[in-house]
Order: structure tokens, then sequence, then C-alpha cells
């Protein structure tokens, strides 16, 4: 008994005390991995001193004489605050997550190295011109000098994730920012969902009119008439895979496909002649997935001795790449909006059943190219695949977007892709924004862009204002029906692509005379314009949006009414569809509780604001009734499919539909939607109790709509996600102007906004100095600096920050670059 008394007095005095001080030692040793405020380095390489003063929002201010220089500056201050961040782009494009993961990404890995990625980054490095190359190589001199510098004594030289990891970074190269840059273009890929969907329509049976009550076009928009894949690829028809599930097709790629495709955008223009100022106002914020730390980084960049004056470039960085990608220079402000071109076709190769080494071209058998790939795998035994491709691109793996289910046997799906390509020269552009002064020289210098494809509204201090979506568009020959909205026959010549449109014939425009240019990711070509950029453009609300809001205001336009345009949160698309889903419910069906509900939704004002709980029952009304309504029908394409879709559910409701879709297939009586809608509000109070708990009076959009900046990887670790991610409340919803996309597939947190406006920038080309900026997070990516998060409630809030070119005039510190001797 003395011993064990013994034992815990041992315990209680000695040994915890101890861990809990070791514990304490080691955080102060991770902690001081933040960058000192202050500090001199030389770096061999530089032309000469390159100066980094922070403001107090941590933003850098770069000054060099030289682009390179500059380049080399902000490579720096990356590294210093976001190598993490920069770590896990370059090695996700090399398909290399595994070696710091483990196995859970080795599906990841193996799509990311059969597309490519890094090969084609490598030998873009080619078509490089002197002075991107200069920017890439004094980019990569910056990151290297911070990582190999000799740490502050007792701290630790990398941040916190790679100490928990156990991990090494390797040197940075100019590849790895090449490899950042298209690692972009996964995140804003378009049209290969809609391919596979349809796909899967027709291998399940649909007609055609039954697929677009699934995937309807814009109004606008007139396609012809789609050739029936079953003939044209061999397709049998019935049930996938032998059993109609309802598993989640995503399976092992759910990481890619949460990566593919995710973005959005809003942007405009608007002349001086509609403005208080008398000079065109522009507006941006880009939709993308959100993540701890924010996808970008704001900085200002100076050079001073390449041109007659100094130049200035301020906005946003791209963490792992040396430009300002959206913001403003001395004489112009430009904004990104995601064009969707369909650059994506997916091709059905047919395999030589007797040489399963060749498939099927116009001229006979061909060999696949291939490659043995490994995939190191931390912590366990390597993984070994054999990476193919054909003439159009990489061969898919089987079971991603379940092609191995949906295609005839003896065939693979191979992708083409612009993002691939081996000559890519989007870089070019960066070294060139410096130097640009009016829209012509805006338009003129993207010519070089290839990918993604983007809708950029652009205005200068002279008073112009203009458009050009710059991108590589495929050519496609007319006799291809499909044009791109399926997967085509690889051996047919009828569905190559004849090339790419040349840069003179892509969508352009100046001073328009209503003075108004705006871009939502809808479509932006009138009925003549002859070159196909796509037929799944995004619905028309927020466009319709934006337009009635700027074209009905009764006061001139300033970036005061531009905010305010950039917080709207009223869903278009929620005051077109309430009405519907309440002609259909029957009322006393429900219970007191629920008719109340009821009540409250019949008078809310379809904004959704943070504070309200309507918006909350609305959206878990409208998950349950598409979820009663689809799933069924879909199987395991559900939940590839299932986002909510206004205009599928407005043409349901409205009885305009090939077939009743309503109809629950595993009961013998037919239903009508009255009585889905019906039972849907009563399953989704249920689901919300459940979730938020009983007391409804609780209950608030904000609450379940939390802005979710996810940390990679420690998000999901629930030790650490809440000192990793960055959550706050936040308002608006998937078809709103403050645009939260919430996953409602994903039935552990489906109203969590995943997808939202990354950046907000607003500028009066009267006055650039009073331009405007907000990012998601904060500056630092080191989780123990007090700038991790700083400026998420800003940006919740629609607030911002300047940002002048004249700098901080009391610096929270400076550093200075200096050419090693």
């Amino acid at each position: 008994m003395m011993r064990i008394v013994k034992g815990i007095i041992k315990l209680v005095f000695i040994v915890i005390p101890v861990a809990v001080l070791a514990a304490g030692v080691i955080m102060l040793w991770a902690s001081r991995s933040q960058a000192p405020h202050d500090g001199s380095i030389s770096i061999a390489g530089l032309g000469a001193d390159v100066r980094i003063a922070r403001d107090d929002n941590g933003v850098p201010h770069i000054s060099a004489e030289t682009r390179a220089d500059v380049a080399a500056g902000l490579g720096f201050v990356h590294a210093q605050e976001r190598l993490w961040q920069m770590e896990v782009s370059r090695m996700a494009g090399q398909g290399r997550l595994s070696e710091m993961f483990g196995a859970a990404t080795v599906d990841t890995d193996i799509w990311l190295r059969t597309m490519g990625i890094y090969e084609a980054a490598e030998a873009s490095l080619s078509v490089m011109d002197e002075d991107t190359m200069a920017m890439l190589e004094g980019y990569a001199r910056g990151v290297n000098a911070w990582m190999e510098r000799e740490p502050r004594t007792f701290s630790s030289r990398l941040p916190p994730e790679y100490l928990i990891l156990g991990y090494e970074p390797e040197p940075w190269t100019p590849a790895h920012t090449l490899t950042a840059i298209k690692m972009m273009s996964i995140s804003l890929a378009a049209n290969l969902d809609e391919e596979a969907l349809r796909l899967a329509f027709y291998r399940m049976g649909f007609s055609e009119a039954e697929m677009l009550d699934l995937l309807p076009y814009i109004d606008a928009d007139t396609p012809p008439p789609m050739p029936d894949l079953r003939v044209l690829l061999g397709l049998e028809r019935g049930e996938i895979g032998g059993e109609q599930t309802t598993a989640d097709a995503r399976g092992a790629f759910a990481e890619v496909e949460t990566m593919l495709g995710t973005g959005a955008s809003n942007n405009w223009v608007i002349s001086g002649e509609r403005t208080a100022s008398g000079e065109p106002v522009l507006a941006n914020d880009p939709h993308l997935l959100l993540g701890a730390p924010s996808i970008w980084y704001l900085a200002h960049l100076e050079v001073t001795g390449e041109f007659d004056e100094p130049r200035h470039l301020i906005g946003v960085s791209l963490p792992g790449t040396p430009y300002v990608l959206l913001g403003r220079g001395n004489d112009i402000a430009w904004g990104f909006t995601n064009t969707a071109t369909d650059a994506q076709d997916v091709f059905v190769e047919r395999v030589n059943p007797d040489n399963p080494e060749q498939y099927l071209t116009p001229t006979g058998w061909a060999e696949f190219g291939s490659k043995q790939e490994t995939i190191r795998v931390k912590g366990g035994e390597a993984r070994e695949f054999t990476r193919r491709w054909t003439r159009h691109g990489p061969v898919l793996p089987a079971s991603f977007k379940n092609f191995d289910k949906l295609l005839p046997e003896n065939t693979v799906a191979a992708l083409q892709w612009t993002a691939l390509a081996h000559d890519d020269t989007t870089a070019l552009v960066g070294p060139r924004l410096y130097a640009m002064e009016t829209v012509e020289d805006f338009q003129n210098g993207f010519d070089a862009f290839v990918t993604p494809m983007q809708s950029m509204v652009v205005a200068d201090t002279s008073g112009n204002i203009g458009f050009v979506a710059a991108g590589r568009v495929p050519l496609r020959d007319p006799s291809n029906l499909l044009m791109g909205r399926a997967p085509a026959p690889g051996w047919n010549a009828i569905y190559d692509w004849r090339g790419y449109a040349p840069y003179s014939a892509l969508p352009r425009e100046n001073n328009p005379e209503d003075g108004l240019i705006a871009t939502a990711n809808t479509k932006i070509v009138g009925p003549d314009y002859p070159v196909h950029l796509t037929f799944d453009w995004d619905e028309t609300y927020r466009q319709r949006r934006i337009e009635a809001l700027i074209n009905g205001a009764q006061e001139p336009h300033d970036m005061a009414a531009s905010r305010q345009v950039q917080a709207d949160v009223f869903s278009p698309a929620f005051a077109e569809l309430k009405p519907l889903m309440l002609d259909a419910l029957d009322r006393s069906a429900l219970a007191q509780s629920e008719q109340e509900l009821v009540e409250e939704l019949a008078a809310w004002d379809n904004v959704m604001a943070r504070e309200s709980r309507a918006p909350l029952v609305f959206m878990a009304w409208l998950r349950a009734t598409m979820t009663a309504t689809f799933e069924d029908d879909l199987g395991m394409s559900f939940k590839s499919w299932f986002k909510a879709r206004g205009k599928v559910m407005e043409r349901l409701l409205e009885g305009r539909t090939a077939r009743n879709w309503c109809d629950v297939q595993e009961t013998s009586e037919e239903e009508d939607c009255s009585q889905i809608v019906t039972q849907a509000f009563p399953e989704a109070i249920a689901d919300l109790s459940e979730r938020y708990g009983e007391d409804q009076g609780e209950w608030r959009w904000g609450q379940a709509h939390y802005a979710k900046g996810a940390h990679r990887p420690f998000g999901e670790v629930d030790l650490l996600r809440k000192a990793f991610n960055v959550e706050v409340e936040s308002a608006g919803g998937p078809f709103t102007l403050d645009r939260g996309y919430t996953q409602i597939y994903n039935d552990a947190d489906p109203y969590a906004n995943t997808n939202a406006s990354s950046y907000r920038g607003i500028f009066d080309l009267s006055d650039l100095e009073r331009s405007t900026y907000i990012q998601t997070t904060g500056q630092s990516g080191n989780v123990f600096s007090g700038q991790y998060n700083d400026m998420a409630e800003m940006w919740s809030n629609v607030q911002s920050i300047e940002i002048p070119s004249k700098g901080p005039s009391d610096p929270a510190g400076v550093w200075t670059l200096a050419p090693a001797e």
C-alpha cells in the first residue's frame, strides 16, 4: 500500500509537472518558428537590396529594383508565412501527398500522378521567356533562403506541421511554381462532372428529356439533341454494376472530387458615367474552397529600377508563385471569374481484346503510353501502379467517377484537358502586369494565358472599362453533336479537337453603352458568337441579381455601393422556389410546431442572414425533399449530382418534367410531389433537432452555416481541429452574391460553408490608394501567430482593409535582403 502511495506522490509531484514542463518547452520552441518582425539576411543571386516592411495587418510592402528581386522578396515572405501551404500544393501536384500523410491519400496521389501535372510543369519551363524565368528563379531563391537559414536561438526552423509529421522539405524550384499555378486549374475544372453524370444517366436508361430534367441548360442556350450514348459507345442499359446502390460514388477519390470544379465568382466594372467619382469602379470576389490558411496572401510589390517610374502591384498573391494575380497596378485594376469553358473532354478508348497494350484510333491500333509509378507511403509499403495515356491524354483510374461500372468491357476513359498542356505559357503574364497602363494593354497582354480560362474585367485611370475571356479554348468539329457534353468514342476522328481558338476570337468588350460589364459564371456571349465555349453554364441567379442591384440603384455608384452588392445575401433562387414548395405542402398533415415554422417561412424575406432561423429550415427542407425525390432514381450517382439545384426543383414542382420523379420506386402506389414535399418537412425538422438541439428558438443559420476554413491535414483531427481550423459564422447561401456553398450531400455536416468569397477587392479608379481588400483568414499560416485568423471576422462582416502604395509610415517590422558577397 505504501508503494502505491509513493507512486501516486511521485506521479503528482514529479512525473506530471515534468511532462507539463516538457510540453510547454516544446510549445515554446515550436511557437518561435514564426518569423521575427525584423531582420536581415544575405542571399546569393540578388541584384541589390530588397526591403520588406510589414504593416499592422501583416501585409508586406516589398520594394526592389527588379522584378526578379521583388519575386525573391515575395518568395521569402511566402516561406516565412505560408511554407506548409506551399508544401502541400507542390506535393499534391507531384502526386506525393502520401509521403507526408500516409495511406489515406494514396488514391488521391494515384489520380494526381496519373494527370502528369508535374511533368507538364517541367516541360513548360522550356516556353518561359527571360523575364519570367528570372522571376521564377528569383522566387525560388527567396523561398530557399528562408528554409535554409540558421534559426534564431531556441526555435524551430520549420512550421509546426513539419514537426508533428516529422517531414523535411526539399528545395523550391521553378517547376514547383508552375505546378502551383496548374493546381489552380484543378479547383476551377469544369464539365467533367457533367460528362460523367450524362454517361451514367444514359447507362441507367434515362431518355434525353429525363436527363434534361436533371441537368437542364440555361434558357439562353438551345443545344442540338445529343446522340444516343447507348448506341455511340455500345452501352448496356439498366442497373449499374449489377446493383443500383445508393452508395457515394466519390469513394476513394473523395478528396479529388472536393478539389474539382469548386470555383465560382462575381465581378463587375462600371463606367465613370455612372459613378459618383466620374471614374470607373471595379469589384471582384472569387468563390473558392475555403481553407486555413486562406488560398490568398495579400501583398504590395514595388519595382523601382526597370521602368521610367516605380511600378506597383497590390492585391492577392498565390503562395508558391511570384505574382499578384488579382488587384491593381499604377494605372489599372482587374478581377477574374471562372468562365467555366468546356476545356475537358472524356474519350472512351477501345482496348484491343487480343493485346491489352493497344487501343483503337481512327487509323488502327496504337500502343498505350505507359510508365511504372511508385507511391511512397509514410508508415507503410510503397504502392506501385502503371500510369497509361493515349493520344488524347491520361487514362483515368478505372473506378474514378465509376467509369469501370458505366463503360462497356474492354474500354477505358482518357481525359483531354488544356490544363495538362506541356507548352503552358500562363506564367508569362505575371511579369507583364507591371507595365500595363491601359485596358488595351491588359487585354493584349493576356494572350499567353492558357488555363484556367477566366472572365476578366479591367478598368484604367483614363476612364476605360473592358472585358476579355482569356484561356485556351478547344475547337470541335461541326459534326460533333456531343460538343463536349458527354464522353466521346476515341476511335472516331469526328470527336477529336481541331486545335484551339485564336486569341483574337475570344470574347472581348470595351466601353459598352450601358456602362456595365458583369460576370458570374453564366453565359457571357450572345447567340451569334461563333466559338463553342460550353453548354454547362452556371445558373443565372447571381448574374441577374448583380445587374438588378446595380441598374436599379437610384444614386451614382461608388465603392460603398459595390460593397453592399458583395454583401448581398438575398437568394433569388429561393424567392422563386419557396412559393412552389409552400403551395405543394399539405399543412394540415403537420404538427402545430411545424405549422408555425411554415408560417415563418412564408413570411421570410429570402435573405440568408446569419441570425435568421428561416434559411436553415428552408435548406433542410429542400435537402430532405431532393433526397426523397431523386435518391431512389439516381442510385450511386445521386451524391455526385446532389447539390442545391434551383431550376431542377422549379421544373419539378411546376410539373414540367418528363417523368414523375416524386414516385417512390419501392412502393406499389404512385406518389406525387405534394406527398414528398409534405413528408420531407417533419423529416427535416427532426434532423435539425438532432443536429442543433430540441430548442428551435436557438437555431440560427450562421451557427450551421459556419465558414469552414479547414486546415490540411489537421482540420479533421479532433484533437487539433479547433486549433488549426479557422471557423466563423457566415451568411449567404449557394445562390446569393455573398456566396456560401454547402455540400448538402455530406451527411456529417451538410450546411457548413465550404466555398465562398475567398477574396474581395473594390477599386475606384479616381483614387486607387483607397482600394480595399480582404481575404478569409489572416496573413500568417503559422497557427501560433496572432495573424493566423485575425481577418476572419472582418471577412465575415464584409469589411476590408486598405493597402496604400506608399507603404506603412510606422512598420510593424522590416526585413532587408542583401546580395551575398
